[in-house]
């Protein structure tokens, strides 16, 4: 490895064809440059493919990197390249509440011909347990401010709104802070015309975000009280309490599970569809669950595993993982992504076993 850090010599040395110096170049904002991609694709499996596309094209390009911005700068710009091509013709991501009107409890086919959203792990969002940051200091002229940033899932799903290039203006300048001269450099565009992208996109935004930005805003950390409502809706789901789990919902609760297209509204319809969901005795039954608590998209979440009734495999498997929307004291949303593939990008455990708590 090269014994500096300095950028401009590790992108000589990179130059030269020294694959550990570019590595040191790359992987420092590979954190970043992954929420970033998230953020213009609404896919995490996605974000993933395109940091990894992002890196083949920089080293493929390296020799017109003529440092007239930072390599930071280049790389999004790469980045940003990427997802505007991967956008092209595709169709927006949503979620069951965009397609249609909330559903009564019954059986539907999940829906694999539709762009779902996907969540994000907090754990990938937050600065790399080895001290490397998520994005420069603020004392840096172009620091992204990452305390501004969101991933909430409401706002994710109004960036979808978006044509792509709006989408990548917005998030820029609005989300990152970046200046309207460097976005339009980036995007390879006028002032002018990067301004008038962020009128119409925040137009769009005023009219697909809830009322109140607390609604969809990040925050840092859970609170107290958020991690103990979490705790009783897991202990509600494992023993499939419904007489616990309706003191945890709010009156007008929403959930919904992707990849299923349906959707509930109100306490008494989402009681409804779980008490059909824990019955054995029920077509609909999914059968008893384990589970552990984790975060994603800056809100508390649940990690589902269910047992898979087989006597040669009498562990818990993974399931779903419902990001909770907690005010009061009380669940006003939940979504389920039954995405059983993204939970070791959580951190999560492959299986749980029956005597799991």
């Amino acid at each position: 490895m090269p014994e500096t850090d300095d950028e401009g010599a590790l992108v000589a040395a990179a130059r030269a064809g020294d694959g550990d110096a570019f590595t040191l170049l790359t992987e420092r904002h590979r954190r970043e440059l992954r929420v970033h991609c998230y953020r213009m694709l609404g896919s995490f499996d996605e974000s993933e493919d395109l940091v990894q596309e992002t890196f083949l094209r920089a080293w493929k390009g390296l020799g017109g990197f003529r440092a007239r911005s930072t390599f930071r700068a280049w790389l999004y710009r790469i980045a940003t390249n990427a997802c505007l091509d991967a956008l092209a013709g595709r169709p927006r991501r949503v979620l069951p509440q965009q397609l249609a009107p909330a559903s009564a409890p019954g059986s539907q086919s999940p829906r694999t011909d539709i762009a779902w959203l996907q969540p994000f792990p907090d754990r990938l969002a937050e600065p790399d347990p080895q001290g490397e940051p998520a994005a420069p200091g603020a004392a840096e002229p172009e620091a992204a401010a990452v305390a501004r940033e969101t991933l909430e899932l409401a706002f994710l799903v109004a960036l979808q709104h978006l044509p792509p290039r709006q989408r990548a203006a917005l998030i820029l300048h609005d989300v990152l802070g970046w200046p309207a001269k460097q976005t339009a450099t980036l995007l390879e565009s006028s002032v002018a015309s990067v301004n008038s992208a962020l009128q119409r996109a925040r137009a769009t935004l005023r009219e697909r975000l809830p009322g109140r930005r607390l609604d969809w805003a990040r925050t840092a950390e859970a609170t107290g009280r958020e991690r103990a409502v979490l705790r009783r809706y897991l202990d509600a789901l494992e023993r499939a309490d419904l007489a616990a789990m309706a003191e945890l919902l709010a009156e007008e609760v929403r959930t919904a599970m992707p990849p299923w297209p349906l959707w509930f509204q109100g306490r008494e319809t989402v009681l409804a569809a779980f008490a059909e969901s824990w019955d054995p005795g029920s077509p609909a039954y999914v059968g008893r669950f384990r589970t552990l608590p984790t975060r994603a998209n800056g809100r508390p979440a649940a990690a589902a595993y269910v047992d898979v009734a087989r006597p040669d495999d009498p562990v818990y498997r993974p399931f779903a993982i419902s990001v909770l929307r907690i005010e009061d004291d009380r669940v006003v949303e939940a979504t389920a992504f039954h995405s059983p593939h993204l939970f070791p990008a959580f951190g999560l455990p492959e299986a749980l076993p029956p005597a799991h708590r």
